[in-house]
This record gives C-alpha cells, structure tokens and sequence, in this order.
C-alpha cells in the first residue's frame, strides 16, 4: 500500500509540476503579446504636401510628433511643403513617435555629385536621396549583376564626381541587366500620391512612363493632393522585364478611387450580412 501511495504522490507532483510550468508559460505568453503590441498598430499619416504645422497638427492628431531632419528644393512643390519623411507613410509605429520630415526649401542650393558607379541601385538611390537629388530614369543595359550602377547621367549625359548641380536635380541611372535575372512584379500603385507611387515603381526597378491628371486637378494643390485611380499595366502576379514603364492616372474625386481588399470586404458585408 505505501509502495502504491508513494507511486501516486509521485505523479499527482509530476502533474502538479506540468501543471504550474504550463501556467507560467502562457501566462508570460500572454504578457509578452500585450507588452509587444503596447502602442503599436499606429499609421503613419501621408505628409507630403503639407507645410509644418499642418504635418505637425495631423502628427498630434495621431499620437505622434514631426521634425524638420533635412531639406531640398524641388521645383513642382510649394516652398517649405513636406517632400519625404521617414518613416514612410502607413508604416506601423508605436505612440509617440517621432516622424523626420525632408521639406522643400525656398531657393535651390548646390550638391556635389557623387560617385555611385559600383553601387547597387538601392544604395545609389539612398546616396542620392541623403544630399537632396532624385533618381531619375533606369536605363539597363545586359552585364552580369542585375542593378548594379555601370553609369550616371544628369540631363542625357554622363555627369562625373565632383561637379556641382542644383539640389532636387535628376541623375538617370545606367544599371546591369542579367538576362537569367531580368523580372520584377508590377506593384499596386492605386490610392497613392505621385511621389509615394514613383518611389515604389523605382523600389520595383520599374520606370513611371506618364503621369495623367483627371479634369478634377486644376491647381498644383490638387496635384499634391491627388492619388492614383488607375493604372498600366495593372497589378499582376505575372512578371515584368526590369526597366519597363507604367503609366499612371491621377485624381482629387474620392469617387473613382478603387477600394482596397478590407474596404470592399466591410462593404460586401454591409450590403450582405448574415
């Protein structure tokens, strides 16, 4: 009977240890999911186009603040108008968080070109982008690594380092073009101002062919506040040669502007609930 009892008292501890552990794991299973989720789930408002206050009374509107981290001058944009920030637009942040604004400056100033030949296009383009250029055209030619900068051309020719331009100036970039490695997707641009679409066509290694404004954008504030209703090719799963162009089409009418995948799921379940 001891011997029996002594079994028992074993495994009722054994079970009670199981027990505890299991209890002690979920618990710091749950507060690890509450403490990284503390805060998060915040979306970066879209800045561009707005002046300081504007982007700083939308920031506090959201929990969150903006600096002034740099400036440059681009000729399409009105003076002291928000051009980037970082971090960009619908990133998760946590409350509080401080968003670093590029504002456009009054009066051009003059950059020193850089050397960016050997660069991979995604090093160029962020080179470019910290003394206040932008990446222009991406013109591939065939040669062993894809994306890599073979040549840098500022008005359709080739600009050596050293030589000053104006800030907010284009610089084309001359990139290889494996032919084993030579496909990329088309992203959905839709519900995106200009600036936020063209930077992700380059991000795609894709070049913008036209941009087409609707009759409703009338001044160079609709155009800042205008966002893509359409474009060609359309988002695909099938792939597309790198260095291809997409035309893009612009309005300020709310009603042309396609809903996203959880918009039109909301409306399908409004107009037809169980």
């Amino acid at each position: 009977m001891v011997k029996n009892f002594f079994k028992n008292w074993i495994v009722k501890n054994l079970l009670l240890t199981i027990a505890v552990v299991a209890a002690v794991i979920a618990a710091a299973i749950i507060f690890l999911n509450l403490y990284t989720r503390h805060d998060k789930g915040l979306s970066v408002p879209d800045f561009y186009g707005m002046n300081f206050d504007e982007a700083s009374a939308e920031a506090s509107l959201n929990d969150m603040t903006v600096s002034i981290a740099d400036s440059i001058y681009v000729k399409d944009l009105e003076p002291g108008a928000v051009y980037k920030q970082v971090p960009k637009a619908g990133s998760a942040v946590k409350k509080g968080r401080r968003i670093q604004l590029t504002i456009n400056a009054y009066l051009p100033k003059t950059v020193t070109m850089p050397d960016i030949v050997g660069y991979s296009m995604r090093q160029a383009r962020a080179e470019l982008s910290s003394i206040g250029l932008k990446t222009g055209k991406l013109i591939y030619q065939e040669d062993i690594a894809t994306n890599n900068v073979l040549g840098q051309k500022y008005n359709g020719r080739d600009i050596d380092p050293g030589v000053k331009i104006k800030s907010g100036s284009s610089i084309d970039l001359v990139l290889g073009l494996n032919p084993s490695d030579n496909e990329t997707f088309i992203p959905d641009l839709r519900r995106m101002n200009t600036y936020n679409a063209v930077e992700l066509l380059q991000e795609s290694s894709l070049n913008i062919g036209r941009i087409i404004y609707d009759n409703t954008v009338k001044t160079r504030d609709d155009s800042i506040k205008a966002v893509v209703y359409r474009q060609t090719p359309e988002p695909s799963e099938y792939p597309l040669e790198m260095g291809a162009e997409v035309i893009i089409y612009l309005t300020t009418d709310h009603n042309k502007i396609p809903l996203d995948t959880e918009e039109e799921e909301d409306t399908e379940q409004q107009t037809n609930p169980e």
